[in-house]
């Protein structure tokens, strides 16, 4: 597919803005007789190179970085510069990539933002000081360009980090670059926006470089009218768009989720995005036990947004299994800061409510403030970690774990690296081998006894770039719980369960295939219920026609 930004401006663009417009510029790409065609011979080196010497060029560039960030910042640069390169190059070596553009090396950009920000990679920024100026920020930012995709953040609750305001636009940025270089949605037609709301974090409040609102955020009614006004601006500029939510806080995460996602194609992948990357995890690792997902009893330790959107993921689940909802509520087991969490208990989310459970089912109630009490009172089959707790996985719950069922399914998934409950290598080791494990961040073999112990890893983006791009190339209207659990299917059956130490996840190596596929199912899906915008045929075909490649066109 050619990139429509070329297409639309026709070569109308020439002289040194297109050196400039990293959507049209190719560097020394520029053949000749397109540099005489756009007025910049002279502007460039004699030498016209192919986009692969240019790729070369450039990793090797990228390997002179040391630190993680500064090969982040590397590539961001190449970004600004020239998008299809960037893209060219990803592609090429997108497992090494992967943790350097997005998480969790993005952590540390967010954190230093104020300090190296950079061209902001198109994005819009919207302030809730100024609401009357949202719909010509998104217009301005989207010039020239047919927008389908929009990933939005208002930062509240960035990884395991917390409240980080307009530094947090690097996330919305990150996940485009992952659904462009895993599915090959085209670059020029996604949207990253910051909503800065205002931030409760004092050190940013403090900084005098810090480049948001200098005030604390605000919340309620306010907000949530801030939200309806960016809702309708972007539904109104780009009415086949899918809107991707990304790192809102708690209180607001589901409400904005709930009120939207039976009206728009909506997505938010703190909830639905974390849900099921986690029940294709266990999916998987069910192939490998050969056991019942209505067999499991789950704990789940940290029950915010993203412990919650696991826990409503696999409760759907378990009823498109045939359990009554009572029934499959019983699976579960919350555990957070307070202990396990009762229908008493104090602060509950909306979230939380239906899944706590009444002080009368146990004998020891007033003890069970731990996860190792309730670990040892329960004995889950499935353990589940969202909650920026390190090390909080410890050899004595583990091993208590798995003295009472055989195949242990244990997640420790918080990110980054410092706040993970526990690694992969103590998993394996602490359980003879037996636990099936999934991590939030890359984890390398862990060979124990003789056998090699491949770890999947619990990202997000095994799964939303194939079904961002489906939706998008089958021009959904909705997204509903049966194409959630279609692509869910389409993942979790991608292990190879008799393979002696199999990931219960397909490794990002393979991410541009398997995003793929789920693409594929999503579109499917889309078109199986009648909820495609334009009469589309062949699904296949259809994210074949949409898909983008990362190669110069000539002439263009």
């Amino acid at each position: 597919m050619i990139n429509k930004h070329l297409e639309d401006l026709n070569m109308t663009t020439t002289g040194y803005a297109v050196l400039r417009d990293p959507f049209l510029n190719k560097g020394t790409g520029f053949t000749l007789a397109e540099r005489q065609a756009l007025g910049i011979t002279g502007a460039l080196p004699s030498q016209v190179q192919t986009i692969d010497e240019q790729a070369a060029q450039a990793y090797q560039q990228f390997l002179s970085k040391t630190a993680p960030l500064e090969k982040r910042i590397f590539l961001m640069n190449l970004f600004n510069e020239n998008v299809t390169l960037f893209y060219h190059l990803m592609d090429e070596h997108v497992a090494e990539f992967m943790p350097i553009v997005y998480d969790p090396v993005v952590a540390d950009s967010i954190e230093q933002y104020n300090e190296i920000f950079m061209n902001p990679q198109n994005a819009a920024f919207l302030s809730v000081d100024r609401p009357e100026d949202i719909q010509a920020s998104l217009r301005n930012a989207a010039a020239g360009r047919d927008i389908k995709l929009v990933v939005v953040t208002d930062a509240e609750g960035i990884l395991g980090m917390g409240d980080w305001g307009v530094n947090g636009v690097d996330i919305a940025v990150g996940k485009l670059m992952v659904y462009t270089a895993a599915a090959g949605i085209d670059p020029a037609s996604v949207l990253p926006v910051s909503i800065d709301a205002g931030t409760n974090n004092q050190a940013l409040l403090d900084n005098p470089r810090y480049l948001g609102n200098k005030h604390a955020r605000i919340a309620g009614d306010d907000y949530l009218a801030f939200i309806d006004q960016f809702v309708t601006a972007e539904q109104t500029l780009f009415p086949e768009s899918l809107l991707h939510w990304e790192d809102f806080g708690r209180a607001n995460a589901q409400v904005i989720l709930d009120k939207y996602k039976d009206e728009i194609a909506t997505f938010n992948d703190d909830i639905q995005g974390t849900g099921m990357i986690v029940l294709a995890g266990v999916f998987g690792a069910l192939n490998i036990s050969k056991e019942k997902l209505v067999d499991q009893t789950f704990v789940t330790f940290g029950a915010g947004t993203a412990g919650m959107g696991i826990v409503n993921q696999i409760f759907t689940e378990l009823q498109r299994a045939g359990l009554s909802a009572e029934e499959a509520r019983q699976h579960f087991y919350l555990v957070d800061k307070q202990g396990l969490l009762f229908e008493d208990t104090p602060d509950l989310t909306a979230a939380q409510k239906p899944f706590t459970r009444q002080r009368s089912e146990f004998d020891n109630a007033a003890s069970l403030t731990s996860l190792a009490a309730v670990v040892k009172t329960i004995h889950p089959t499935v353990l589940i970690g969202t909650s920026t707790q390190p090390g909080t996985f410890t050899e004595e719950i583990v091993k208590e774990m798995a003295a009472h069922t055989p195949r242990p399914i244990i997640f420790p998934l918080s990110n980054p690296t410092k706040l993970a409950e526990t690694t992969a290598e103590n998993l394996i080791k602490w359980t003879d081998g037996k636990a099936l494990v999934s991590t939030g961040i890359p984890a390398a073999d862990v060979v124990y006894k003789g056998i090699t112990y491949k770890i999947g890893q619990g990202n997000n983006a095994l799964i939303y770039p194939g079904l961002g791009f489906g939706l998008v190339a089958s021009t959904a209207k909705l997204l509903t719980q049966e194409t959630i659990s279609a692509a869910i299917h389409a993942l979790g059956g991608l292990v190879d369960a008799d393979e002696p130490g199999a990931a219960v996840l397909p490794p990002v190596s393979n991410l541009t295939a398997f995003s793929q596929k789920i693409a594929e199912v999503t579109a499917q899906s889309v078109l199986d219920q009648g909820l495609n915008r334009e009469p589309i045929v062949d699904a296949k075909q259809a994210v074949k026609d949409a898909k983008w490649s990362a190669e110069y066109q000539v002439g263009k």
